[in-house]
């Protein structure tokens, strides 16, 4: 079963986490799936980037959040989603 939950990285006392798609029984920063976004805690209000279209493929294909995960995305005024593709420049059209 997968599972969206977070990764530690960072120093000693200066935690910093990555959203990433990991099979359930791996251990805690073990190899995952793939990785989905970052949480800071340690920034005034908690800094979150997630890409948003992943998380729903994942849930869609059956992949379960973690309870801190769920807390995390349910927050209100959570950051901006990052692109998962390259943004494409709409204004300006070859050829005219």
């Amino acid at each position: 079963m997968l599972m969206i939950r977070l990764a530690r990285t960072g120093a000693r006392k200066q935690p910093h986490y990555r959203v990433v798609v990991i099979e359930k029984d791996r251990a805690r920063n073990g190899r995952p799936v793939e990785i989905l976004g970052t949480y800071n805690p340690r920034t005034n209000p908690a800094s979150v980037e997630l890409k948003r279209e992943r998380i729903e493929y994942w849930k869609s294909k059956g992949a379960q959040l973690s309870d801190r995960v769920h807390k995390i995305l349910s927050q209100p005024g959570v950051a901006p989603v990052l692109e998962s593709s390259p943004k494409v420049d709409t204004t300006s059209v070859p050829g005219e």
